[in-house]
């Protein structure tokens, strides 16, 4: 760009904008009653992405208030705060279009992990756990383990309540959230595997239709997790009937994401076909040793229906391997009821042992019990199995790996997570590739002090944009930075329909990310997670610095998005 000229998306030359400050006025903002200053912030000498895949050109960028009003050259225009990128890349704000940090706001407002990273917007409720709606069974539930765990109680029953805390307490980050089927279902039908009736379904679609009005972008289900699993697929069409007439999306983790992984994603596609509604598959893959050569089958299956127009996207995350609970390896007859239900199953003996003939074949899949670490525990007594293997577990403890399994989780009450290593680099990249899947890390917001720090998660938690831009972008050359970024900010916020994010022009939120794209990586490993990547510089979030030469500045002006479709 000619530096000697405003930029073409000023629409001025640089004699008329120097009037324009002169005279205490741009864009129809007046400035002369509020500041003697044109703009809050600028953001001078950087390579401009726009998160639209276009090449990237060099402009500042001026701001007022919490929006970009000019992109060009600002010459020696004045600000309040002035950021020099020295030539880096300026990106709009990264889009975790999959998370699960939702109580965890509530618990560390400052969303260390995520914004350090550049994410400037969290998506949760995902994977059919959202924090609401909630029966009386469930709150006393959810009450009980976030008071034990965090010492609060929770004091929200629906997403108005919850979204309403958020907004009380303030955050540093954006937040939206998806209502989860597995809480509307547990709300309405209960936690057994039960077929829904019609009228439960009809009171289930006039919650979620209420939820929709409050603020909830869709709809997520975790098909391979009770009670979400014991759905119809004709169940999750009808609610998501809902959803399409909300203009809101479909987010699910899949019936299954190994053996069946083809049939599962054909169900996800049936959804979206006899439904209407925008789908989004969560983190894509096909896990295990013996199921992935599924994958390039499970690609074309999405890119027929992309073709067919039908509205399909997924996610991923740039490691190969996944993290939930233990319990994953159980079989979905036995978490039927309450925590208490299946402990007396693993209590008892003849139930026991079809449990854990089931746990051992799900180890035998993914390569043995050396492939799953336990990441973290509920109980002090446990925490010194966290970071390492059930294999070495159970020799320490000289007992079989099952029942070593089965002891851990009677002792925890089933509140066990691990780290499985079932995917291989070669089908992430063939994930990555396609121009129909985004970023997501599938993790929550933590720190590396306080309660947040407790545990060795997932190092997705601290590393998923960095290491995508640095290892698989710069490094590996997958993709362009461009086409990168683009798959972090405008893809997920066009999916969801925030308006005026995940891009940089006039008039849009001035959610930033400025990095150093020759340094930019992540730092956090598997086995010593707590670290925040290098390369990224600055942060704003609604034109506030809060990220500021790597550390976090305090800022809390992260905002409660709403979805108004």
């Amino acid at each position: 760009m000619d530096r000697k000229s405003i930029g073409k998306s000023t629409g001025i030359n640089r004699r008329d904008f120097g009037k324009a400050v002169a005279a205490g006025t741009f864009g129809g903002i007046v400035c002369g009653c509020r500041t003697s200053k044109p703009f809050d912030v600028i953001v001078r000498n950087g390579m401009i992405f726009d998160g639209l895949g276009n090449a990237a050109f060099q402009a500042d960028l001026g701001i007022v208030g919490d929006r970009i009003s000019v992109v060009g050259d600002l010459g020696n225009a004045s600000a309040e705060t002035a950021v020099d990128a020295g030539g880096h890349a300026v990106s709009p704000g990264f889009i975790d279009i999959h998370t699960h940090t939702d109580l965890g706001l509530i618990v560390n407002p400052r969303g260390e992990s995520k914004v350090r990273q550049g994410v400037t917007t969290e998506v949760g409720g995902n994977c059919g756990d959202s924090l609401f709606p909630l029966n009386e069974a469930d709150f006393e539930s959810i009450d009980e383990n976030v008071y034990q765990e965090y010492g609060f109680h929770p004091d929200w029953r629906d997403i108005d309540g919850f979204l309403g805390r958020l907004e009380k307490q303030r955050i540093s980050i954006n937040y939206a959230t998806f209502t989860g089927h597995g809480r509307l279902r547990s709300h309405v039908v209960g936690r057994n595997d039960v077929p829904a009736s019609d009228e439960q379904i009809s009171e289930m679609k006039e919650i979620l239709q209420r939820s929709m009005e409050l603020g909830s972008y869709g709809l997520s289900s975790g098909l391979e997790y009770a009670p979400g699993s014991y759905a119809t697929t004709e169940e999750l069409v009808e609610l998501s009937k809902v959803v399409a007439s909300k203009n809101g999306v479909y987010a699910t983790h899949i019936r299954n994401e190994d053996e069946r992984v083809e049939d599962a994603v054909g169900e996800a596609l049936e959804i979206c076909r006899d439904s209407g509604v925008s789908l989004q598959i969560s983190h894509l893959k096909a896990n295990n040793p013996g199921n992935w050569d599924k994958l390039d089958r499970v690609l074309e299956m999405i890119h027929e229906a992309d073709g067919s127009g039908l509205p399909v996207n997924a996610d991923r995350y740039p490691y190969i391997a996944y993290s939930t609970g233990l319990s994953i390896f159980l079989p979905l007859w036995s978490l039927q009821g309450n925590p208490d239900d299946l402990m007396a199953r693993l209590n008892d003996p003849a139930a026991a042992k079809k449990i854990l003939d089931h746990v051992g074949n799900r180890g035998e899949m993914i390569g043995g019990w050396d492939r799953v670490v336990i990441s973290s525990c509920f109980t002090d007594a446990n925490k010194r199995w966290e970071g390492r293997s059930i294999k070495d577990g159970a020799a320490e403890m000289k007992l079989e790996p099952l029942e070593f399994v089965r002891k851990i989780l009677l002792e925890e009450r089933n509140r066990v997570q691990i780290v499985g290593f079932g995917m291989n680099e070669d089908n992430l990249k063939k994930v990555f590739s396609s121009p129909l899947v985004m970023v997501g890390s599938d993790g929550n917001a933590v720190a590396p002090y306080g309660k947040m720090a407790e545990g060795k998660p997932h190092p997705r938690y601290y590393g998923t944009f960095p290491r995508v831009l640095g290892k698989y972008c710069r490094d590996e050359k997958l993709f362009g930075l461009s086409a990168a970024l683009k798959k972090m900010t405008s893809m997920p916020a066009d999916k969801l329909g925030l308006a005026g994010r995940g891009r940089i022009a006039e008039g849009c939120y001035a959610d930033i990310v400025i990095f150093n794209p020759d340094e930019v990586i992540d730092r956090a490993t598997f086995k010593d997670p707590h670290h925040f990547p290098s390369g990224i510089e600055h942060v704003l979030v609604n034109g506030r610095i809060t990220v500021e030469r790597g550390e976090h500045t305090g800022a809390m002006a992260g905002a409660v998005l709403r979805n108004r479709a």
